[in-house]
């Protein structure tokens, strides 16, 4: 089942990828009606919390700018940036830079409980594979509104 997970997570990332590239710089940066956010935000956050799930689950360490959390954590929105966001070529570079990491992370890493729950929200995550599974479930979510933004411009 790990192998399955981590195999989920490699197609996931190259269809986010692979979305991205006719995606213009200038398109990063529409919000359109009804969104909170930008597809920039979108990728950064994706960016972002794979990191974070990545070093709980796997227990890499963290592979992106300290910055980030003030650009694309929960709860922050382009309006508020007050420092430059990344480019979309570094954006996808940070993404491919992690599937590159997935690739050679051992899917039995996934077995194991992580050093003390994950809770977010509601929720409670014991192991590695529970955790790293919400996170595609996030990035998929986040995808979905990538496409759904794409529509609209």
């Amino acid at each position: 089942m790990a192998q399955s997970i981590m195999n989920t997570g490699k197609v996931l990332r190259q269809i986010v990828i692979g979305q991205l590239q006719g995606v213009s710089e200038a398109q990063f940066d529409i919000q359109p009606e009804g969104f909170n956010n930008t597809i920039r935000w979108n990728v950064g956050h994706m960016v972002y919390w794979m990191d974070k799930y990545s070093t709980l689950s796997f227990g890499s360490p963290s592979a992106i700018p300290a910055q980030y959390e003030a650009l694309f954590g929960s709860g922050t929105k382009p309006s508020d940036w007050t420092i430059a966001p990344p480019t979309k070529e570094e954006l996808i570079q940070l993404l491919a830079e992690q599937l590159s990491r997935l690739n050679e992370q051992k899917p039995e890493l996934l077995n194991k409980d992580l050093q003390s729950p994950f809770v977010l929200g509601p929720f409670q995550f014991i192991s590695a594979g529970e955790l790293f599974n919400f996170a595609l479930m996030h990035e998929a979510i986040h995808l979905g509104v990538i496409s759904s933004q794409l529509k609209l411009i």
